[in-house]
């Protein structure tokens, strides 16, 4: 998972009928968001092999257009309908086998560790994704691309978690474990 200076990365954010995606520059002093969007799959109708084939095609398109170097991409998670769950994963490993077949190093990341390293909270909705996105990057993203904004989540998450700011910082299992190593932080 060690990103090099001046690396591209390719966020994902996979998904059955809108697959978000982001490319980000990244070095030690700057993230530079070089495009951010959506892939629709409603024209590819309602065959789930067919949508599988469209995303592997549409990420592989993604890669030769933008060339990045790594791949950031969102776990699915436990949801209450297992079928959905099912598909949401297919269409991940399809993403991920675009990004095998391109010779990408690829990280998978669980929403709640993405979230928590955007905002601070793992249980953050996707406007206070959005929003800390364009706070962290001075920059202003449409309603529309919540989608989109995850993908970036996902690739600024990789950065943050490989070279950047979060790199080989502590861990805290909670506010207790937070106040007791670090008393000079606490008021009294």
């Amino acid at each position: 998972m060690t990103v090099s200076a001046g690396t591209r990365i390719l966020g994902i954010d996979p998904g059955t009928n809108i697959l978000g995606f982001a490319v980000i520059d990244a070095d030690k002093s700057q993230i530079e968001v070089i495009e951010i969007g959506v892939v629709t799959f409603a024209h590819v109708g309602d065959d789930h092999t067919v949508k599988l084939r469209y995303i592997f095609e549409q990420v592989q398109d993604l890669i030769r257009q933008y060339q990045p170097a790594e791949m950031a991409i969102e776990a699915p998670f436990y949801g209450k309908n297992v079928q959905s769950m099912l598909k949401l994963g297919r269409a991940q490993g399809v993403a991920i086998a675009a990004g095998m077949t391109n010779g990408l190093a690829i990280t998978e990341y669980m929403p709640k560790k993405i979230k928590r390293a955007i905002t601070g909270n793992g249980n953050a909705s996707k406007e206070q994704v959005a929003g800390m996105l364009e706070n962290i990057l001075k920059r202003k993203f449409q309603e529309k691309h919540f989608d989109a904004t995850d993908a970036l989540a996902a690739a600024v998450c990789h950065w943050f978690q490989s070279t950047g700011p979060l790199k080989g910082q502590k861990t805290y299992s909670g506010w207790s474990a937070f106040a007791k190593s670090n008393p000079e932080k606490v008021k009294k």
